[in-house]
């Protein structure tokens, strides 16, 4: 009578508590130590691969004429002659490194500056106004990223030379203007980052088109300086086609400059204002890389995300 008088609730078994679960781990964190240890030692590697070349220039820049050849490649001489060096340098030929240098500035950065305009805009024009045949051109935009630049070195100078432009200024602006990439980078960043309804909005207040492209530009920064860096540095470094165009040394850029006085073979020009010469073509580079370092982190960023 007791138990039967019982209720359900002191009848039923008490049900266990469940057990809380335990956080799962983030896979960066359940990494085999020796697999950091080894990722670290090829980073490592690699880091001592890229610098030591520029490790020997800076060095060898410091040194006399006598000193480049002789004791440790890698560690200063006795003397510290790079104030001499960067004098003799500016003097040799009558100066004409300055003018190479003045002529690196201008193909690099008015074209570096023409193509990211264009680039831009034609990233947001495939990025922002339908029309038949779009992906076709973003295809055909895509082929011409994985082109090799050398393979149309001679087609170029094809061009120029039966338009008589050889040997000219334009010979090497013009072809310094496209860049492929800059086109698909900003058609991505564009498409990411430029909403439509700030299109919408510009329509329908009575702003054109390039007034509303202006407003995206501002959104379209980091991409933009992305673009200006690589072809900034793709033009700087550029060997091929300037001395394909040019056999004029007043418009020749510093890297054709450079090579034509190491074919001297050292007399008259010492292969110390060579070395010299090289390192210090390569400071705008590197200014120009740590000016503008957070933006372009920014505009490659989105472009892997994409």
């Amino acid at each position: 009578m007791t138990a039967a008088l019982q209720s359900p609730a002191q009848t039923a078994p008490v049900a266990a508590a469940p057990r809380p679960r335990r956080p799962k781990a983030h896979p960066l964190t359940t990494v085999n130590p020796a697999s950091r240890l080894f990722v670290l030692a090829i980073m490592i590697l690699f880091a001592i691969y890229f610098l030591l070349p520029v490790w020997w220039l800076v060095v060898s820049a410091t040194k006399s004429s006598g000193e480049i050849f002789s004791g440790n490649g890698f560690w200063f001489g006795e003397s510290f002659a790079l104030v001499e060096n960067i004098q003799t340098l500016f003097q040799a030929q009558g100066g004409i490194y300055s003018r190479w240098l003045l002529n690196s500035l201008l193909y690099a950065v008015g074209g570096g500056i023409v193509s990211t305009l264009l680039a831009s805009m034609c990233g947001y024009a495939l990025a922002k106004f339908p029309f038949p045949g779009r992906e076709a051109v973003f295809g055909t935009v895509l082929a011409a990223v994985l082109l090799p630049a050398p393979v149309l070195a001679v087609p170029l100078y094809l061009v120029f030379s039966f338009t008589g432009t050889v040997n000219t200024f334009w010979a090497v602006f013009i072809p310094s203007i496209v860049s492929p990439f800059g086109v698909y980078l900003s058609r991505i960043y564009a498409a990411s980052s430029i909403p439509d309804a700030l299109l919408e909005a510009g329509r329908l207040d009575g702003a054109g088109e390039m007034r509303i492209f202006a407003m995206g530009v501002r959104l379209m920064a980091p991409a933009m300086v992305t673009i200006f860096l690589f072809q900034f540095v793709a033009i700087w470094t550029n060997f091929l086609l300037p001395s394909l165009m040019l056999a004029d040394t007043s418009l020749q850029p510093v890297t054709v400059g450079l090579v034509g006085w190491r074919e001297l073979q050292g007399y008259p020009i010492s292969y110390t204002t060579v070395v010299t010469g090289a390192f210090v073509s390569v400071v705008p580079v590197v200014a120009m890389f740590l000016s503008l370092q957070s933006f372009w982190s920014k505009g490659l960023a989105t472009g892997a995300v994409k």
